[in-house]
């Protein structure tokens, strides 16, 4: 009986935050109420309530499934075989793809992205720890065949982020894209040059 009830309330907690992922998109996150969510659910408030202590905590959870999918496509592309050079580019690039089409691309979730920046949820800094982990990752592997030459494998995996920046945060990759600069593929080719044995490129 345990089991099952367990399995129910995954499956409940599950429901709601898909609802409130499709609200989210639809009416955005400022207009979007608990109460709108439970309509939806047929449910109580009240019961929404039981498993999500506030509004804020649902936006949490939306936010965290999000950005977990960026984090596991990023984690399979530095797990996959081959150079780490092309698998970096690889990674650079879905990361911007990703995050553009789930955040640029939805003014509603963009607008729920913006208020999660401006809280400075943990769940924020969370994934971009976690990117720079899994970029770090890649250089390590790349130092380790000797297609990069770094002696700072932290510091390396900070600036190669850095330099992403505009390109893989949701507000400025909208801030930016009509304003001049380099591409992405300039930008993940400057990259790869200061981490290449004297700025070769691969």
């Amino acid at each position: 009986m345990t089991l099952i009830s367990e399995h129910s309330e995954t499956d409940t907690r599950e429901r709601i935050l898909e609802v409130a992922e499709r609200l989210f998109r639809q009416i955005g996150y400022q207009k979007t109420t608990v109460g709108d969510i439970a309509k939806e659910l047929r449910m109580s408030p009240a019961n929404v309530y039981r498993f999500f202590e506030s509004k804020k905590s649902i936006h949490e959870s939306v936010a965290r499934g999000l950005m977990g999918e960026v984090e596991i496509e990023a984690q399979r592309i530095a797990r996959s075989e081959g150079p780490a050079a092309p698998r970096l580019r690889q990674m650079m690039t879905t990361i911007h793809r990703m995050n553009t089409e789930r955040y640029v691309g939805d003014n509603k979730l963009h607008e729920m992205v913006e208020i999660a920046m401006q809280e400075d949820w943990q769940v924020c800094v969370n994934h971009m720890e976690c990117i720079a982990s899994i970029i770090g990752e890649v250089i390590a592997q790349g130092a380790a065949s000797g297609e990069f030459e770094i002696t700072d494998l932290q510091l390396a995996s900070l600036c190669a982020c850095t330099a992403m920046m505009r390109f893989f945060h949701p507000q400025m990759i909208a801030q930016c894209a009509t304003k001049p600069g380099p591409t992405i593929d300039q930008m993940i080719d400057f990259v790869i040059a200061g981490l290449s044995p004297r700025g070769r490129t691969n």
